[in-house]
């Protein structure tokens, strides 16, 4: 075995030779496959929750106008929903990161919908506010105001939430939060399996590697790319956007 020790300082991995890099990656994986059937195991649980009964007639207000909340299943029998947070009046540049991160990071539905899983996006928003958010960041999945409507179709927001149908009925089968919403965005698995990972402080990381910074602080940047939370800076796919350049 050849090793050669990285400066505490570099925060870098030591230098090894292959074999011995190859073991290392030998012990990981027996954890890595433990990690994935476990994952399978809760899975099989949450398939296996109880569900609730909601209203599948509660307009919902869409691009056609109100329309039952049954529709957003577009003949499907599986729904997935994801609840956007909405700021009333607010510019596009001041509604929600994290909410901008989950929607931009799922463009399309095409696997799900041959799958034969719907999928939609709901906010509390004005109808006409939230066109016109949903055109400027060049949304295409389904989006609806659900104003004014009480849990599980409205209420609150920043979660993922799974409905059922069966004929003209919809229940409610899962629902999620917070780093639950991470499903929904590849980029955390792939920082995941970067030597620094998401640059965050609360993640565990050998000594003398970057000690990181707040949770989330890329998803604003400022006009010149660098993370921000200042006037100038939006939600960061938003400098993506035609016409914006301030």
């Amino acid at each position: 075995m050849t090793s050669t020790p990285s400066d505490p300082g570099t925060g870098r991995p030591p230098v090894v030779d292959r074999a011995t890099w190859e073991a290392a990656r030998e012990a990981l994986l027996v954890r890595e496959k433990a990690h994935t059937h476990e994952g399978d195991a809760i899975a099989a649980a949450r398939r296996a929750l109880p569900m609730v009964e909601c209203d599948a007639g509660a307009e919902v207000v869409g691009p056609e106008g109100p329309v039952p909340f049954l529709s957003l299943f577009q003949g499907r029998d599986e729904l997935i929903v994801y609840k956007h947070m909405w700021a009333d009046g607010a510019a596009h540049r001041d509604q929600c990161d994290g909410c901008t991160n989950v929607a931009w990071n799922h463009p399309d539905s095409v696997y799900l919908n041959a799958r034969g899983v719907s999928y939609a996006v709901v906010t509390t928003g004005e109808w006409d506010e939230v066109a016109a958010f949903r055109a400027f960041m060049g949304y295409t999945e389904p989006w609806y105001s659900v104003r004014g409507l009480e849990e599980p179709i409205g209420g609150e927001m920043s979660t993922h939430s799974v409905f059922l149908r069966d004929g003209d009925r919809a229940f409610l089968t899962y629902s999620t939060t917070g780093r639950g919403n991470e499903y929904a965005n590849a980029n955390f698995g792939l920082l995941d399996l970067t030597p620094y990972g998401r640059g965050e402080q609360w993640e565990d990381k050998p000594a003398g590697w970057p000690e990181g910074r707040e949770s989330f602080w890329y998803w604003r940047t400022d006009a010149a790319g660098k993370p921000s939370t200042g006037a100038d800076s939006r939600p960061t796919p938003q400098w993506k956007r035609p016409g914006v350049s301030e």
